[in-house]
């Protein structure tokens, strides 16, 4: 079946919503490399559609800088490097934290049993050994937790530091980093450090719920120091 033949499959999905969650999968999974070049005409092809859907979603994508526009050479994956890497995690403790402070004093119990259930697909994507699942699934688990502040501000930051490290925890979930931490015991620690995150937050307990964060994101950190310095 041609991949036309499986788009005209799905009616009610835009052409450009198409392109832009193959071109999203594709870029967070890595088959479209950190820096490569994005030609309209391929993509359109590959897809079996158009190159207006295909450009709809490049500049879908470009605002949410996850590729980049280059002078007169068109557009690029938007590179991995360690400085943009270290404000991302610095982002991420900040807002996080924030997220902390005041989740702690509103009633977070709906967001609660949807982080349950974000926690759960994490563990089946892990059995299945889905890694982009687990992507999907771990991102779900943070914007649930996100969604916890009922503050639109946060969740809108939370969202983005997220969304940009898709990628990089595809490379943490899908690659054996150093002999002292198996890949095993990563996943196990993950939805371990969820279960402990959700306990906190239904208890209240700030002091206790922002080390979890902390020691979470630094586990995070650490694996992709590590693949980036390898």
């Amino acid at each position: 079946m041609t991949a036309l033949a499986k788009i005209q499959k799905i009616p009610k999905q835009p052409l450009a919503v198409i392109a832009y969650e193959t071109i999203v999968r594709k870029i967070i999974c890595l088959e479209y490399q950190p820096g490569q070049y994005l030609e309209e005409n391929l993509i359109a092809e590959e897809l079996g559609i158009g190159r207006t859907p295909v450009r709809e979603a490049l500049v879908r994508l470009q605002g949410e800088n996850m590729i980049e526009s280059q002078p007169n050479k068109g557009v690029i994956v938007r590179p991995i490097t360690l400085q943009n890497t270290k404000a991302m995690f610095e982002s991420m403790h900040l807002f996080e934290f924030g997220v902390a402070d005041v989740a702690v004093m509103k009633d977070c119990s709906a967001f609660i049993e949807k982080m349950q259930v974000s926690n759960e697909a994490v563990k089946k994507a892990i059995f299945s050994n889905n890694v982009f699942d687990l992507v999907e699934a771990n991102h779900e688990f943070h914007m649930n937790f996100a969604q916890s502040s009922r503050n639109e501000f946060l969740i809108r930051a939370v969202n983005d530091v997220r969304k940009d490290a898709k990628r990089l925890s595809y490379l943490s979930y899908n690659n054996i980093i150093g002999p002292t931490r198996s890949l095993e015991l990563h996943y196990k620690s993950v939805v371990q450090e969820h279960e402990q995150i959700i306990e906190s937050l239904a208890r209240k307990d700030k002091p206790m719920l922002k080390q979890l964060l902390q020691d979470h994101i630094e586990t995070f950190r650490q694996r992709i120091i590590i693949f980036m310095t390898l």
